[in-house]
């Protein structure tokens, strides 16, 4: 078992070392490494030392990244941060000047925040370019200055010359590696999901809670679906070779597979509840998480460069599952579970058709589809241009980015104040490194941030502290700052602790390698101390203009019923009947990712709502609800769009047609737009306008059209629950706004 276990560590270590933000980091390393060093060797050690301030300020944004509008993705962060980096050398003597020059610049950076991923990195690098100023000793003069500023600026324009040509060489390599990414993470979902296929009274340990699974697998979906937009901006862009058209062919099968997996859980309550099919259960249990195995497998050859060994068919084995009649009279309107049973085992054998198909692809032995990859990278793909519009939008008092910038701005006015009148204020940078840092936009993000920067911060001096007592070289500092900003920047968004305690280290001896023949004048205590004190400014400033999480929910609800309604309306089109039309695939796909979009950010400021006060905390029974029953309707209409798609030659036509346009309809009635109001009952009714129960005849002998239309019903049920549930929601947070304090 230890062997297991060990050799179970070993893969996940070589998972991590091959990923795309190690390699990323790597990079970045290796051109402050690059940079610095020639630096070094034709200017020496003071210009060595501002030009790798300068790549440091500029590295921020690089990270994996399409290849068009890379450059225009780095360049805001060094023209920004170099007239502020020679601004704070102008004033560094003056604590009152350079206050005034500290807090207005740190609002306008904090701006940034309004474009979102593109521009957080991009507004830490900016305030980093005024705090490592603040980290060198004041200057002699005017000329001083000026060069120290030349130098900076010279480390941060090669360093964007450098990022942009290094993402140019790295592309092939990146879109491997997102894509294995992409495979790891639907292979844990996967795993996941066979949690669940296990009789009742086996699953009590973790179903105890009934959201408990279905939190996790929200939580699962909505990372996946973050992972998802990112993953299409690289694998999908200009797939004009073979390689990149096989590599975004796997990601679309990737998205398919997906939906196989969320129908795969359908009827699944009902055999679990029935005793006799726990053998059963435990079999397609086993066949999914051996599909799973596949898929990690996959992903470690596309890592490794190997070729993906061939995989077995395992419907075969789907098929010999033998499922117990529970005895239901024949002819009855509700189906056996016998006969669900069958339906389940069918839907894993799409799933095993789906990870057939992508190991087929990443072998060459299938091409893919090239319309739909052309048109996937056409309409799926974010735009790299910079637009104003965001900046426009944010001027409102509500909005979270403008908040945000005046609750960074006061804490860092706050910490500065701080650390002039601390008795060890001549490392007052520290701390405000720590509230850029540690203060994020929620709460929860933040009490994350704090904690890793702490207990990071506390090894890390421990690090620095012992490295710089020996009094190394000049090239022994460089090689640390270079493993160092390696370490802090691949894993600052996969696990912040590991780069608290390299950028500990990378901040320290960037500092001292500024005071180049100065000693290391720093205590341990004092540092510790410094770092405490950021973090707890961080901390109390999170209460300042806050913006909980229940002030988005309103907005966040709408959008999410308003693509589950416009995603409903387009999955049961009636394309798929008559014929297979690309224009009207392309627009349900685009509705199928805005409507998992959706639902992804309503989990996660869930999730984030957790750490805020109960008092500001939204209603969070109904939103998960709400959350659970948008996951229902998903799953359901990815069932029909499967029977539509891959059995539409067992449909009657015409016995369908009106059922779908109708249960559409119904569905757009009832989520199309957001209740105002309180909970109202919806109109009773089968929206497939059926009288009395719909025979179920056995899925596999018969016409299916009365599973289709059983699903429907099924469909429009759930999506009046959804009503319902938003109701309960807007209602609660009208009461509580209304409420007398």
């Amino acid at each position: 078992m230890q062997a297991l276990r060990a050799s179970a560590r070993s893969r996940a270590a070589l998972r991590v070392a091959l990923s795309h933000y190690v390699a990323n980091g790597l990079s970045v390393a290796f051109g402050l490494l690059l940079i610095s060093g020639g630096v070094h060797v034709f200017m020496g050690p003071l210009a060595a030392a501002a030009a790798a301030t300068g790549v440091i300020v500029a590295s921020p944004p690089d990270l994996a990244a399409p290849r068009r509008g890379k450059f225009l993705q780095m360049l805001p962060a060094p023209l920004i941060g170099l007239p502020l980096f020679f601004g704070v050398q102008l004033v560094h003597a003056d604590p009152l000047r350079l206050g005034l020059v500290l807090v207005p610049a740190t609002f306008l950076a904090f701006l940034g925040m309004a474009w979102g991923k593109r521009g957080i990195p991009i507004a830490i690098a900016v305030t980093f370019s005024m705090i490592f100023s603040m980290a060198t000793h004041a200057p002699t003069g005017i000329d001083e200055a000026v060069e120290r500023t030349l130098n900076f600026g010279l480390g941060a324009a090669l360093y964007v010359v450098y990022a942009t040509l290094a993402n140019l060489a790295l592309n092939a390599r990146y879109r491997v590696q997102v894509m294995a990414d992409i495979v790891f993470s639907l292979a844990a979902l996967m795993r996941l999901e066979a949690r669940q296929f296990m009789p009742r009274d086996e699953a009590d340990d973790v179903r105890k809670t009934p959201a408990s699974m279905l939190g996790q697998l929200l939580r699962q979906q909505a990372a996946l679906a973050d992972q998802l937009q990112g993953a299409r901006d690289i694998v999908l862009e200009s797939p004009r070779t073979p390689r990149r058209q096989k590599l975004a062919g796997m990601l679309i099968a990737v998205i398919e597979m997906r939906d196989q997996l969320l129908a795969s859980e359908l009827d699944l309550d009902a055999l679990r509840a029935h005793p006799g099919h726990g053998k059963a259960l435990a079999e397609m249990r086993g066949v999914l998480e051996t599909l799973a195995d596949e898929m990690t497998a996959l992903g470690d050859a596309l890592l490794l460069g190997r070729q993906p060994a061939a995989m077995l068919d395992r419907r075969p084995q789907l098929a010999a599952i033998a499922l117990q009649d529970d005895g239901q009279r024949k002819g009855h309107a509700g189906p056996t579970t016998a006969v669900l049973g069958r339906g389940l085992a069918s839907r894993i054998g799409h799933i095993n058709d789906e990870v057939l198909h992508l190991v087929a692809l990443a072998r060459g032995d299938a091409q893919p589809d090239l319309a739909l990859v052309r048109a996937n990278w056409q309409m799926f793909v974010s735009p790299t241009a910079w637009s104003l519009s965001p900046f426009f939008t944010l001027w409102r008092w509500d909005a979270p980015p403008l908040r945000h910038a005046i609750r960074a701005t006061l804490a860092i006015a706050t910490g500065y104040v701080i650390a002039v009148f601390l008795p060890w204020g001549s490392h007052d940078y520290w701390i405000l490194l720590t509230i850029i840092v540690v203060l994020r936009g929620s709460l929860s993000q933040t009490l994350e941030r704090r904690n890793s920067r702490v207990g990071g911060t506390l090894v890390g001096c421990v690090f620095a502290v012992g490295l710089l007592s020996t009094h190394p070289s000049p090239v022994t500092l460089l090689i640390t700052v270079t493993v160092a900003q390696a370490v802090a920047h691949g894993f600052a968004i996969r696990r912040y602790i590991i780069t608290a305690v390299s950028a500990t280290v990378l901040g320290l001896v960037q500092a001292h390698m500024l005071y180049v023949g100065v000693g290391p004048t720093f205590a341990l205590f004092e540092r510790i101390a410094d770092t405490l004190i950021g973090a707890a400014i961080a901390w109390a400033f999170c209460y300042v203009l806050p913006s909980w999480e229940r002030s988005q929910i309103p907005a966040l609800v709408a959008r999410t019923l308003t693509a589950q309604a416009r995603h409903a309306r387009l999955a049961l089109g009636l394309g798929q009947l008559r014929a297979v039309d690309s224009s009207p695939e392309l627009e349900w796909r685009l509705a199928r990712r805005e409507a998992f979009d959706s639902l992804s950010a309503l989990v996660q400021a869930t999730q984030r709502s957790l750490s805020e006060p109960r008092a500001v905390r939204p209603p969070i029974e109904a939103l998960e609800h709400l959350q659970a029953h948008s996951y229902q309707l998903l799953a359901q209409l990815s069932a029909v769009k499967s029977m539509l798609v891959l059995r539409r030659d067992r449909l009657t036509p015409a016995e369908v047609e009106g059922p779908l346009a109708r249960t559409a309809e119904r569905i757009e009635a009832l989520i199309g737009a957001t209740p105002t109001t309180g909970p109202s009952m919806p109109e009773s009714g089968s929206a497939t306008a059926l009288t009395g129960p719909i025979p179920l005849p056995d899925p596999f002998d018969n016409d299916i059209s009365p599973w289709l239309l059983r699903r429907l019903d099924l469909a429009t049920g759930i999506a009046a629950q959804l009503r319902e549930d938003a109701a309960r929601i807007l209602q609660s947070l009208d009461d509580e706004r209304l409420r007398p304090a």
